[in-house]
């Protein structure tokens, strides 16, 4: 029950329905109230905070500082285990395997194939359980997509129970142990996943994919206007922003700089 009202009210909390809600407000206030006034103000400041956040330089600058705090993975050092979070998915038997991953979920397992291809003898772990109406498994879908990328089962390991990061974060304690293992997620959420795996005393090291936030050259134009795509990355830099203040506030935090030397070192010095 607890699981499904954090949805939820995490839900509403994001830039799109938060603001069409503040909208909403303001509509009511303009047509059945006398507060004239207040609901201008509502739905104009609305309004602009809707924009604001459809457009690139401002959406990207939001979510830049969370994707850069880690840089891709590149070395070959020997290790145990690769493990990729779950995310979003569906199940449809008759699409392609790939199809039935949504979101971030795709970038998670191709990102976890790669380093599973460079690293030989590692066992590939696929964390989350099933939605609420599905009869299969985050971790069971994704791991469909690592078998038909050439994964052979042997070297795939299901996680089926995980709902959230703190529930992989257990399991998969149970699985490593104290062995040297990558820890696969989006870009953006890889700093709270890392902190939710150090709050269980484990040393992961880390191995974005995903990243959004474009650093490129672009067209004036798209700098210019808004788009849902630039929405999105600022709906991703709020909902990461809302679950690190809900891992603060229930006191699953540890600080980077108390884990042991062997884990900094992994993070610092086997980086290209």
């Amino acid at each position: 029950m607890l699981f499904t009202l954090k949805k939820i009210v995490g839900g509403l909390l994001l830039p799109l329905p938060l603001l069409l809600l503040l909208m909403a407000a303001g509509l009511l206030l303009l047509w059945f109230s006398h507060w004239q006034k207040s609901g201008k103000i509502l739905v104009s400041a609305a309004w602009i905070m809707l924009f604001s956040l459809s457009l690139q330089p401002v959406a990207d600058s939001l979510l830049r500082p969370l994707e850069q705090r880690y840089p891709t993975y590149n070395a070959t050092a020997p290790l145990d285990f690769i493990v990729v979070l779950g995310g979003g998915y569906t199940w449809n038997p008759a699409w392609a395997p790939s199809s039935n991953l949504i979101g971030n979920s795709l970038a998670r397992v191709t990102e976890g194939v790669r380093q599973w291809r460079m690293h030989p003898g590692a066992k590939m772990i696929f964390t989350g359980g099933p939605a609420l109406t599905n009869p299969v498994s985050n971790a069971e879908v994704a791991a469909r997509v690592a078998l038909s990328l050439g994964v052979p089962p042997a070297d795939i390991i299901q996680l089926d129970r995980p709902r959230d990061t703190d529930d992989e974060a257990m399991a998969v304690k149970q699985i490593v142990g104290q062995r040297a293992f990558l820890l696969v997620t989006s870009a953006n959420h890889m700093p709270r996943a890392m902190t939710f795996f150090h709050h269980q005393g484990l040393t992961p090291i880390a191995a974005p994919a995903n990243q959004m936030a474009i650093d490129s050259p672009l067209n004036w134009w798209e700098k210019a206007l808004p788009a849902p795509l630039w929405l999105s990355h600022s709906e991703r830099a709020v909902y990461e922003g809302l679950g690190a203040l809900w891992q603060s506030l229930n006191g699953k935090t540890a600080a980077e700089e108390a884990l042991p030397p062997r884990q900094n070192a992994r993070l610092s010095d086997k980086q290209p």
